[in-house]
């Protein structure tokens, strides 16, 4: 009896061969099983007397590659630690970038209710989001490697150097790396902000790579949240930050001919802001397509520089949308959701490439919208940015 105890907790610990096998084998309530396990886990001091962190190891299918992963440690993180690139975009459960098909092993999510690129049916079906899952097995997945020679990103200091007020509730935030030191990045993709206290906030860089003497981003004010609101009260020319970077798949395909629609809603301005200066400076000719969706006139905090690529390059349109004008704004523009001004604008999107950063409800909206109208679902390319307080959700 001791023996076949010590193999049921063993098997409930580890989760090294399938929970689905084990209940067969003793006829034990698998969801029994599962929260037995989670309260063992929860058990830090036996945990660090008896069971040291368990490693696993993740096979991709039709791929020889391999990572091993630690114990709470999510699948996409542990891939990225060891340089491997696979698909992701806000790392917090919304986008559905990373998700893939877990073939076989066991994986449990810290906060299921927040799978919002999730839905039940698809989990189970075997999908996951690789940004949020955690095994509890070894795992075969299946994913695409996105590009292996990614630049793998790293920790740097870097130096505040200059702080300006472009709105009400947005901060333009300039950083500058150690001498001799360049951070190579995509335009588009962004860095996190590593805090005393373990925690992070994520912030697109809005200048492109040509343009690299310091890191811009583009930060809006959050009340409550511990990051912005320092910014906006605290912070001083001089600080010395700890960022990890680069992360994150939006960027420009490069090589694409087709014409090019561009999505931003609020401050996802600044990473469409460096593709489109990356794209300009590249000398990109082809049709490109601007919407910004704010709420009212104040929110537009680089209408002039929005208006002068239009100006100055007659493939460029820039058309900004006010979602509720303030009566002092007098507005004669486009007003409404921006992902519905699109679809005033195009009945289909089958030879377009579309590009969008904002809020996840404009970006799902817009997404679906898209790609009932043609739009293929490899080319619509998103970074969501969620206002989350404490994992790794995209502030700006």
């Amino acid at each position: 009896m001791v023996e076949n105890g010590n193999r049921f907790f063993e098997k409930c610990w580890s989760g090294k061969s399938s929970l689905h096998h084990f209940v067969g084998q003793h006829a034990v309530p698998i969801d029994f099983i599962r929260g037995l396990r989670h309260r063992i886990r929860s058990c830090p001091t036996f945990i660090a007397s008896n069971y040291p962190n368990m490693t696993y190891t993740i096979q991709i299918r039709n791929s020889n590659q391999s990572f091993p992963v630690e114990e709470g440690e999510s699948i996409l993180d542990a891939a990225l630690r060891h340089g491997i690139s696979l698909p992701y975009a806000c790392r917090n459960g919304v986008c559905g970038a990373c998700k893939g098909k877990c073939i076989s092993g066991e994986i449990e999510y810290p906060s299921p209710e927040l799978l919002v690129a999730l839905p039940q049916a698809e989990r189970d079906e075997g999908f996951a989001l690789f940004c949020q899952g955690r095994a509890c097995s070894d795992l075969e997945i299946e994913a695409d490697i996105v590009d292996e020679n990614a630049q793998k990103p790293e920790k740097l200091p870097a130096r505040v150097v200059k702080l300006e007020q472009l709105a009400h509730d947005v901060m333009r935030l300039y950083l500058k790396l150690p001498a001799g030191k360049r951070l190579p990045f995509l335009a588009g993709q962004y860095i996190d902000i590593l805090l005393s206290d373990g925690r992070r906030r994520s912030f697109s860089i809005a200048n492109p790579p040509h343009d690299d003497e310091f890191i811009e981003l583009h930060i809006r004010h959050v009340p409550g949240g511990r990051f912005s609101d320092f910014l906006f009260s605290e912070m001083k020319e001089g600080a010395i930050l700890r960022i990890e970077a680069p992360f994150g798949q939006f960027h420009f395909r490069e090589g694409s001919e087709r014409p090019m629609i561009f999505m931003a809603g609020g401050t996802g301005f600044a990473p469409i802001k460096g593709v489109i200066e990356h794209i300009l400076a590249e000398g990109v000719t082809l049709p490109m397509h601007f919407y910004w969706g704010v709420r009212a006139k104040r929110d537009l905090y680089l209408h002039d520089m929005a208006q002068a690529w239009a100006d100055e390059h007659p493939f460029f349109n820039y058309i900004p949308v006010l979602s509720d004008p303030m009566e002092e704004d007098q507005w004669q523009g486009r007003t409404g959701f921006v992902h519905e001004a699109i679809l005033e604008d195009f009945t289909s999107f089958s030879e377009h490439d579309v590009y969008a950063c904002g809020p996840p409800v404009m970006i799902h909206s817009g997404q679906q919208a898209f790609l009932d109208r043609g739009l293929p679902e490899d080319r619509f390319f998103c970074d969501p940015f969620e206002y989350a307080a404490d994992n790794p959700a995209k502030e700006s």
